[in-house]
């Protein structure tokens, strides 16, 4: 049993919503696979499939809360991650070849599936599904001592193991470069292959979230709920390492839409705990009405104010907080959120980089302001090109 409580916290995203059961029976699959969560910081990595371990040469606690960049290298195209990274933020499927790395360096193709699942209820992107199928030689011929390889790569030589190299007398550095430089295209019956899987793992996801009763389908069902960010916003959001929320002020009693790591850290809530709820629940039975009052009339003129409030966590302990809340604009000009920032007064685990509070407030809604402007850019971009 793993001891590292980040780990575990990892660990119970996943099960929490598609139970253990789940995780066994996705264990049965013999394909390489992993499953993301993009509702948490940097989208890590939530399972790896038994498969994905071997091939990759990773431990399973290497490999959790993990960002899949971390198998990359330096031979891996930058063109084709920026496609990946446009399919998360348009949350779609993408199909691509790949260039990765084994834990013990050694680069290997794979042919690199993935797609979104969404849930049923609110249609917000709950995890994304992707499947690394390796690309693999058909046929092998020797001619004057030198292996010659067809099949998937065609014309380009493609390796899978360094067990390939030891096995061929001779061997130049110019092939070996090709292992590399030269692009491995997938056969149909590998794109066959990763289509089967996805399936099939979407299939158990499915089955096992009726046991949550948070339902998750492969095709968006329903328009995206009120009150739910994109998952490329929220991948943005993640980068900022400081307590904050964002609440919406067009859905009743303005709940919170998005919370950081640090908020939960700070307050001791778990994300589910906090999610479609009011800010006023840290509030208690010293916290001074008069200050409260004060937020809620500067949200009403729609304008910045900065506090000193008493609020409590989830455990019933109080903390002074050093309370700032300002509007946040789209693309269009007009109010998106809100943002609040949380600093406990105090606290030095805050202070790291000698930033006053003031400072730090400035750099959050600075942050979020250029994150939710970027966001509502791409997406009216990606609706004029449709």
């Amino acid at each position: 049993m793993d001891t590292n409580p980040q780990l575990g916290l990892i660990q119970q995203s996943f099960i929490t919503r598609y139970s253990d059961c789940a995780h066994e029976a996705l264990d049965q699959f013999a394909e390489s696979f992993t499953i993301t969560d993009p509702c948490i910081s940097g989208q890590p990595i939530v399972f790896a499939s038994k498969g994905f371990l071997k091939m990759s040469g990773y431990s399973i606690s290497e490999v959790l809360g993990r960002n899949g960049r971390v198998f990359q290298g330096p031979k891996t195209d930058r063109r084709a991650i920026m496609e990946i990274r446009e399919a998360v933020r348009e949350e779609r499927g993408v199909e691509i070849s790949l260039l990765n790395y084994r834990k013990d360096g050694t680069p290997f193709w794979m042919l690199f599936r993935m797609c979104p699942v969404f849930g049923k209820d609110d249609g917000r992107v709950i995890n994304f599904v992707a499947v690394q199928v390796p690309l693999m030689k058909k046929q092998r011929s020797y001619c004057n001592g030198v292996m010659e390889m067809y099949g998937s790569c065609r014309k380009e030589v493609c390796f899978d193991s360094s067990a390939d190299f030891d096995a061929v007398s001779g061997l130049d550095n110019h092939i070996r470069e090709l292992r590399v430089d030269e692009v491995c295209e997938a056969s149909d019956v590998e794109k066959q292959r990763a289509a089967t899987a996805i399936n099939n793992i979407l299939s158990v996801l499915t089955q096992y979230s009726e046991f949550s009763g948070m339902l998750v389908c492969a095709q968006r069902c329903c328009v995206l709920g009120e009150g739910l960010i994109s998952s490329s916003l929220n991948i943005s959001l993640g980068r900022i390492k400081q307590s904050f929320v964002l609440v919406d002020p067009y859905l009743p009693d303005m709940p919170i839409v998005y919370a950081s790591d640090a908020f939960l850290k700070l307050t001791g809530y778990s994300r589910n705990e906090v999610l479609r709820r009011n800010c006023r629940f840290l509030c208690g039975v010293d916290t001074d009405s008069s200050v409260r009052n004060q937020i809620e009339e500067s949200i009403k003129a729609e304008q910045a104010c900065t506090v000193r409030i008493l609020n409590y966590r989830k455990d019933n302990s109080s903390f002074w907080n050093y309370f700032h809340i300002s509007p946040v604009r789209n693309a269009t000009g007009k109010i998106a959120y809100f943002v609040e920032v949380y600093i406990e007064e105090g606290c030095k685990s805050q202070d790291r980089q000698g930033m006053s509070p003031e400072m730090r407030q400035r750099s959050v809604v600075g942050a979020v302001k250029v994150a939710v402007r970027s966001s509502s850019m791409a997406a009216s971009s990606s609706k004029d090109l449709r």
